[in-house]
């Protein structure tokens, strides 16, 4: 194949993909080594739970919480240490995006274009920053894409000796499943394909059962775990999407999709969907554009889904578009536009890249935004102040501890015996486990999510606990707490410029003498959401 700008010269593949992965990576280290506002609420929560190993949470299975101990094991727990490992993943899916190209047939220019598209999209730049299950999701999604070529390439036939890709493949969606069980879409949208005729011969050999099995296997403790907590992860997705996202719309997802993957990165991607449905090859694995096809329409029917939770197929569509690309690209006559594409997509991206990667000066960033027009935002429909939620959540935690401890120092030592902090959600409680290693801080109890269990596992044994009875409250009205204690006074007050609005001018409250039991107190508090 003649590559635009090459003259069909031979390339250094290994040499090209270690480099724009290398690229990748430097990005992410760069940021968060020299220039990250610092740790994100999910993050600070990610920490407690690491410190809390299970077969499941409340709102996530756990492999990714038991790579994040691991990290915590090996570097520490520093905003750079904890992102090192979404980093190495953003490397390897652009590593992976590439490889995939080569695997069918594209040449350098197809290689780079889709990577630069992977390193570009906002929402890639945005989750390979941050320490969450998304990048491995990302990075499973695109091995599980990578293995269907390898098992579909020349529409392998019912002789050949496929059950090794099978393995494989459901080695990955089990992994998959035990990080974030959105993988289902993936797995649905093959089920679809197998059905089809072109696919339907693989259904008559052991591969597509060994591979389900393999990924139940690999599920069942995440399984096991739920149905020993009353399904509480079925709870936290039906409030999720009820309630949380209830403001989502179908139009925002589907727009999202252009917005996320960057604007200017739309041709290729929807050539990417062509190109597996309709390119003379790229019909041999079909299977991928269905995947896709059931993925988006899954989302839709749920018609409370985020954008980005799409994310995870558009490597693949990057891969199978820029080899379209290359070829229309490939005549004479348009060689020198090749250029002219990647480069505008770059550009792109690095305009777009502020709203994605901490690297700006926030007051900077607060002038960037209003000089291009584009106003903090965020899927919660909660209020925002001058910054987007991913970067407001980065703001305000420390000063929150600092301003507890005050709080807790100042009681009589009696009272901070018996004391522990009641924090409104998971951000706020996970935050000040974080620094309580710097400021002194009693025990700290939570009604959000996992908090809720690992305090409700505590006390269905031990309804009273008689030995706590100072409470330090963050936020809420004094009338409402008055409710469930005799006395209650504010005792101190949270500032934060630039956290979101709910975490800012908060008033710390000290209640005493509890009304009703704590286990009867905490069963009316569950929030799974």
């Amino acid at each position: 194949m003649s590559i635009p700008g090459n003259s069909g010269k031979k390339y250094q593949p290994a040499v090209i993909l270690l480099s724009l992965s290398l690229l990748t990576l430097l990005i992410h280290f760069f940021t968060n080594a020299v220039t990250g506002f610092g740790i994100f609420r999910d993050e600070f929560y990610y920490l407690a739970c690491s410190r809390r190993l299970t077969a499941g949470y409340v709102d996530q299975p756990p492999l990714s919480i038991f790579l994040l101990a691991l990290s915590r094991m090996v570097f520490g727990d520093s905003l750079f240490a904890i992102r090192i490992f979404p980093a190495l993943s953003g490397a390897f899916s652009v590593f992976l995006t590439g490889l995939i190209v080569q695997r069918l047939g594209g040449g350098k220019f197809a290689v780079v274009l889709a990577s630069i598209c992977y390193i570009a999209a906002p929402v890639f730049l945005a989750m390979n920053n941050i320490y969450s299950m998304n990048a491995f999701d990302i990075l499973l999604w695109t091995a599980a894409f990578y293995i269907l070529i390898l098992l579909f390439e020349e529409n392998a036939s019912p002789q050949k000796k496929t059950t090794g890709y099978w393995i494989w493949l459901g080695i990955i969606l089990g992994l998959g499943l035990l990080n974030k069980i959105s993988i289902l879409w993936f797995g649905t949208g093959l089920f679809l394909a197998l059905l089809t005729r072109q696919y339907r011969h693989f259904l008559k050999t052991p591969g597509p059962y060994t591979a389900a099995l393999i990924a139940f296997l690999l599920f069942i403790p995440f399984v096991i775990w739920n149905i020993e907590h009353g399904l509480a992860h079925l709870e936290f997705m039906e409030n999720a999407s009820g309630i949380k996202y209830r403001s989502v719309t179908p139009l925002d997802l589907l727009s999202g999709q252009i917005l996320l993957m960057l604007p200017f990165s739309l041709p290729v991607w929807i050539a990417g969907v062509y190109y597996f449905f309709s390119d003379k090859k790229g019909k041999t694995f079909r299977a991928i554009g269905i995947i896709y096809l059931a993925t988006i329409a899954i989302l839709v029917v749920n018609w409370h889904s985020k954008p980005e939770y799409a994310a995870p197929a558009y490597p693949v569509l990057f891969a199978g578009g820029s080899i379209l690309i290359e070829k229309f690209l490939s005549k004479k006559h348009l060689r020198r536009l090749s250029y002219a594409f990647s480069v505008i997509i770059a550009v792109g991206g690095i305009l777009l890249s502020p709203f994605c990667l901490p690297f700006l000066p926030v007051k900077t960033f607060v002038g960037y935004s209003r000089m291009t027009g584009i106003q903090p935002g965020g899927n919660e429909g909660k209020k925002l102040s001058s910054l987007p939620q991913i970067y407001a959540d980065m703001f305000g935690w420390e000063n929150m501890a600092r301003t507890v401890s005050e709080v807790y120092l100042a009681l009589p030592e009696g009272e901070r015996r018996s004391a522990f902090v009641f924090a409104q959600n998971y951000g706020e409680a996970s935050a000040l486990e974080y620094y309580g290693k710097k400021y002194p801080l009693p025990k700290v109890v939570c009604p959000h999510n996992s908090f809720w269990l690992w305090q409700w596992e505590e006390l269905k044994n031990r309804p009273n606990l008689s030995n706590y009875r100072t409470v330090i409250i963050i936020g809420g009205r004094k009338e409402d707490h008055m409710r469930v204690l005799e006395k209650v006074e504010q005792k101190g007050f949270i500032k934060s410029e630039f956290a979101m609005p709910y975490e800012n001018n908060l008033p710390v409250y000290v209640g005493n003498s509890f009304r009703l039991p704590l286990k009867t107190i905490w069963e009316s508090e569950k929030r799974f959401i």
